[in-house]
């Protein structure tokens, strides 16, 4: 096979795929292409310290056959494409290290939830090295759609990758061929979205306090009838108990994208605090083992409410 990418015809038996981040998101990219035949290595920063999610990744990549690597670099050398999924605060290291093994043409699809300043300058270092890089901007929670979850693809190589992407099961669409444009859509939409969560959690957490939970969802139910406030409610704290580590790295590129707009990322600034806040306890162990099945999954968010209350009124001397 030639240092270039395959052509969009080319089998996904025939393509070797590396991930940078083999995370929740990575590992769900790795079962669907090897599913589809490719070949896939993974490079994750945890899995250079002894950790129970380095133990779940080496335990994930024995059972679907995905090759660990030492370094985001050594993925990036056999790789005919390459996906970088890590969390916002890595974004430029890994485009840096991935970058740094290369071969010429070889497409890196960033699919990190960063600011457009931060997206222009991963390109401007995987360009430096030959490579060509797409931006790629998740538009929704990528478990219930796997690898056909909504992905706009942004900057000059977007719609040369798009069919390749197509064949390997992705579900993408070219937002731009400007850096920076489809980033800007996710970061804003995310200012509603984390944003959501972080008020949700704050006001039923409250309302579980004074006793009127019921009443403060009545109401909700009433003024946004087509939404099923105690579903969503359950979901937004899980998500956030689960992940509110990354949502909160998120949300501060967020603030970086309103304040390079020129406005003072009030809103965001506060659901960045509230994001690192739930990830802080959930790293205590406030709802219970990180590594057990159920670790954030109560079907009724009142359980992790009073899990917050608890921890709340604890003495703190």
């Amino acid at each position: 096979m030639s240092a270039a990418l395959p052509q969009a015809q080319t089998p996904p038996q025939a393509l070797r795929i590396g991930l940078v981040g083999y995370g929740e998101v990575g590992r769900i990219l790795a079962e669907d292409l090897r599913a589809a035949g490719a070949t896939v290595s993974a490079y994750d920063l945890k899995l250079e310290s002894p950790s129970s999610d380095a133990d779940t990744m080496r335990e994930h990549a024995v059972e679907f056959g995905v090759e660990l690597t030492s370094s985001a670099t050594m993925v990036a050398t056999p790789a005919d494409l390459v996906v970088i999924a890590v969390t916002a605060s890595q974004t430029l290291d890994a485009a840096r290290s991935t970058a740094a093994g290369l071969r010429p043409d070889t497409f890196v699809l960033d699919l990190d939830s960063a600011s457009p300043r931060a997206k222009r300058e991963a390109a401007d270092a995987v360009h430096a090295q030959g490579g060509r890089y797409v931006e790629g901007a998740v538009m929704t929670s990528v478990p219930p759609y796997r690898i056909r979850v909504p992905l706009l693809l942004g900057g000059p190589h977007a719609l040369a990758i798009e069919p390749l992407l197509r064949r390997l099961g992705f579900a993408p669409s070219v937002g731009s061929a400007d850096f920076g444009i489809v980033s800007a859509t996710k970061m804003c939409r995310s200012v509603m979205i984390k944003g959501l969560e972080a008020m949700v959690i704050e006001s039923l957490t409250s309302a579980r306090h004074y006793g009127v939970e019921d009443a403060v969802l009545a109401s909700l139910k009433e003024t946004f009838p087509g939404i099923d406030w105690e579903k969503q409610a359950a979901y937004f704290f899980q998500r956030v108990i689960q992940h509110g580590r990354r949502r909160s790295e998120e949300v501060r590129e967020v603030a970086e994208t309103v304040r390079d707009a020129g406005l003072t990322p009030w809103s965001a600034e506060g659901t960045a605090e509230r994001q690192a806040w739930m990830a802080d306890l959930a790293e205590d162990g406030v709802f219970g083992p990180r590594g057990d099945a159920d670790f954030g999954r109560s079907p009724d968010w009142r359980t992790e409410a009073d899990r917050l209350l608890a921890q709340i009124a604890r003495p703190r001397f």
